[in-house]
């Protein structure tokens, strides 16, 4: 039994190595660089998948610095702006009406000078 558990486990592990060294690695679906096409934000490893329009192609983009305007963090996963960096607040209309009429946009601002 032990043997078997023994096997079973070096086994395992030798699968695992090449798929946990490839995560590492740009794919073709995940992980994409900035510039490459994308169809979600999680697929880029900027956090960010963005298009200018309705009907451009959407892009892996680094996500927006302090000043920049931005956009609310969504569910979708594609954005007309991106949302901010860590330690950011998007500062911006979160209304029902912005978010339909795609104008829920606003300027990213430091967390601890919101609070001031």
């Amino acid at each position: 039994m032990a043997s078997t558990l023994q096997v079973g486990l070096l086994l395992s592990l030798t699968l695992l190595a090449p798929a946990l060294a490839a995560s590492l690695e740009r794919g073709l679906i995940f992980n994409l660089d900035t510039g490459e096409l994308c169809l979600q934000s999680a697929q880029c490893k900027s956090g960010c998948c963005q298009r200018d329009s309705g009907l451009s192609l959407a892009r892996c983009v680094p996500k927006a610095a302090e000043l920049q305007d931005c956009s609310p963090q969504s569910l979708y996963g594609v954005y007309y702006k991106c949302p901010c960096e860590s330690g950011l607040t998007c500062d911006a209309d979160r209304s029902i009406v912005g978010s339909i009429t795609n104008t829920d946009f606003g300027i990213c601002r430091d967390k601890r000078d919101m609070a001031r």
